[in-house]
């Protein structure tokens, strides 16, 4: 059995504007209030785990110490079937320090050049942490495939050039509600909800 989310503010540990923002969006129906690591001149902990899960404990439980309030981390990815599963919980590396994913999409569709195979899926994992030592984790999946060149504006991150199965546009040509509706991270925010938050409605 899950723990339960009572308290009324919720540290989201990350440093990414799009990010917290969408996370944000989501958790609005419950009334939390939600702060970014960022505004909180929180550090950002450096992703040592060699997994997704690893990686959204490692944050979580970083923000929560410092903090001393319960914290929620993503760590959320694009996996591409060509790439064996590339770039994966590199995803945010791959556009460097400057976070350029203009740069990140086009080492994509380079390495991807002539792959008859076009699948790939964003994984996103949430994990939610209290200050206690008690975290919990969601994890949720979108199928899609890549596209080239990017199309839309907005999006974050790779979505300029993932199309979810069964459409024909991009995330970042989608209505952020729609694409709320379908993601990788709603995906996983609907078990995190269910699990947690769902008496908080």
């Amino acid at each position: 059995m899950a723990r339960r989310f009572t308290e009324d503010t919720l540290i989201i540990a990350s440093h990414n504007a799009g990010k917290v923002r969408e996370i944000a969006e989501l958790l609005a129906p419950f009334g939390v209030v939600v702060k970014s690591a960022g505004e909180l001149g929180l550090p950002e902990p450096e992703e040592t785990g060699d997994t997704f899960v690893a990686n959204a404990k490692l944050k979580a439980e970083a923000a929560t110490n410092a903090a001393k309030l319960p914290a929620l981390a993503d760590d959320s990815g694009l996996a591409v079937s060509s790439l064996s599963g590339a770039p994966g919980i590199y995803s945010a590396r791959w556009a460097g320090p400057e976070k350029d994913f203009d740069k990140a999409m086009a080492q994509v569709e380079e390495l991807m050049r002539g792959a008859e195979d076009r699948s790939a899926h964003f994984v996103c994992v949430l994990a939610l942490a209290w200050p206690d030592g008690t975290t919990e984790v969601f994890e949720g999946f979108v199928e899609g495939e890549i596209t080239w060149p990017p199309r839309g504006d907005k999006g974050f991150g790779y979505d300029p050039i993932f199309v979810p199965e069964g459409e024909e546009i991009t995330f970042a040509e989608m209505d952020p509600i729609r694409k709320h509706s379908m993601s990788h991270r709603a995906d996983a925010f609907r078990k995190l909800v269910a699990a947690c938050f769902s008496d908080k409605a």
